[in-house]
């Protein structure tokens, strides 16, 4: 998937339906094509990411909802930047109504990013959280 014109097309398609994140996994790297706004018709943009230069997983949503950092009677997140969490240890949780659905991380490593703020609406698959994974 190294061709411009190839990117140009997949990125033609995903404009032309409904679907928030297109994100491409390969040997030799990431490519993600998301909507740089909300809307149906809204431009797309490309982040394309060499695998070696960054180890990094990202933590997607198990649902739609609203993300959460802390569970909502507390005030302290369920995962710090820069503190180790273990695997199946929740770094978010989803909310659905009532229902909290937890966002485990899928190994164990240090979260570096928060990629969506407290409270936002998610969809199913959305990147919430950066994690280096251990070496």
């Amino acid at each position: 998937m190294k061709s411009p014109e190839q990117v140009q097309e997949l990125a033609a398609w995903l404009a032309a339906t409904d679907i928030g994140l297109l994100e491409l996994r390969t040997p030799g790297g990431v490519l993600r094509l998301g909507r740089t706004d909300g809307s149906a018709g809204g431009v797309v943009q490309l982040d394309a990411q060499d695998e070696d230069a960054s180890h990094a997983c990202t933590v997607a949503a198990p649902s739609v909802g609203v993300f959460l950092h802390a569970h909502p009677l507390l005030a302290v997140p369920l995962a710090r930047l820069g503190e180790r969490v273990s695997a199946g240890q929740p770094v978010g949780l989803v909310q659905i109504g009532p229902l909290l659905l937890p966002v485990n991380a899928p190994q164990s490593g240090v979260p570096i990013g928060l990629l969506v703020p407290n409270g936002q609406a998610v969809g199913f698959g959305t990147p919430l959280v950066e994690l280096q994974p251990d070496e």
